[in-house]
């Protein structure tokens, strides 16, 4: 499936370059935090994903030529250092759903590999970092975060990042202040939030390596919705990590990712201003 690209700026983010920053990221949190690992799970984990590939092997009669151009495709996503990328494109969604199958509270989807910590604090009524004349549709963003019991969450933690309206995060794509449509809000002692920044574009994942010469061979599309990235946190509860999609967007009904749920669909309507859009969104967080 092929599909009109937007204009794009001249300087292009590269497979290559967007990858080495994702790889370059997970490591940073792989060593900042701990992982219990049961031998009886890695046993029985593995055990079973060999014994899957065993049997689409035979059920398909994978031929050799098949299995070298396999092994060369693996080594391309090691070399492109798109793992992160192919491991959050296909395969999160199943680990977030099982992970949070329990929640009584919002929901939640993929965390992706754009995620940066350390964002700008900001309080309870912000904008997004942004470069002058940012362009884009303004978006105000808003609501209330609140306890499963009903109780608002007094100095919760809203930690919002996205794309910008060419469809490139900052830090993973040339050009872009460091900052750029990201930030942490600090909510009131109400737990009321109000962030203002500006509509984020659809945009392709990378296509020009790995995961994208599989994209081609398989002839499927590399698009992801519009969405904003959301981590709301307090103090004795859970950590949600969600995205948000706009209603009647490019790819909400055949997301690349597969991670649109119908809880994470916002429907915004004009500003109260006149200026751009506005939409409320309630965070209701488990308790911990």
């Amino acid at each position: 499936m092929t599909e009109t690209i937007p204009d794009r700026p001249a300087e292009q983010a590269t497979a290559a370059a967007s990858g080495a920053a994702a790889t370059e990221q997970f490591r940073s949190k792989q060593r900042t935090g701990t992982a219990d690992v049961d031998t009886r799970r890695v046993d029985t984990l593995v055990s079973e994903l060999l014994a899957a590939t065993h049997d689409i092997i035979r059920r398909h009669k994978l031929t050799y030529a098949e299995y070298d151009a396999l092994k060369a495709w693996l080594i391309r996503v090691g070399e492109d250092g798109e793992w992160p990328l192919f491991l959050d494109v296909w395969v999160e969604h199943v680990v977030e759903e099982v992970a949070n199958e329990n929640r009584e509270g919002s929901k939640g989807t993929i965390e992706g590999p754009y995620y940066i910590p350390g964002a700008p604090r900001l309080p309870a009524e912000a904008t997004l970092p942004m470069r002058e004349n940012e362009a884009g549709t303004p978006l105000l963003f808003h609501g209330q975060v609140s306890s499963v019991d009903g109780t608002p969450l007094a100095g919760a933690l809203i930690e919002m990042w996205h794309a910008d309206d060419d469809g490139y995060y900052s830090q993973f794509a040339p050009g872009l202040p460091e900052w750029n449509l990201r930030g942490a809000v600090v909510a009131d002692d109400q737990g009321n939030f109000a962030i203002h920044t500006i509509e984020p574009a659809p945009y392709q994942i990378p296509t020009d390596g790995a995961c994208g010469s599989l994209i081609e061979a398989a002839g499927w599309h590399a698009w992801r919705p519009a969405h904003l990235h959301l981590k709301v946190s307090a103090p004795g509860h859970q950590l949600i990590t969600t995205q948000l999609y706009f209603r009647g967007g490019r790819h909400v009904e055949d997301d690349i990712a597969q991670a649109v749920k119908p809880e994470l669909i916002l429907d915004p309507g004009p500003a109260a201003d006149g200026n751009g859009h506005q939409v409320r969104h309630d965070f209701i967080l488990d308790k911990a």
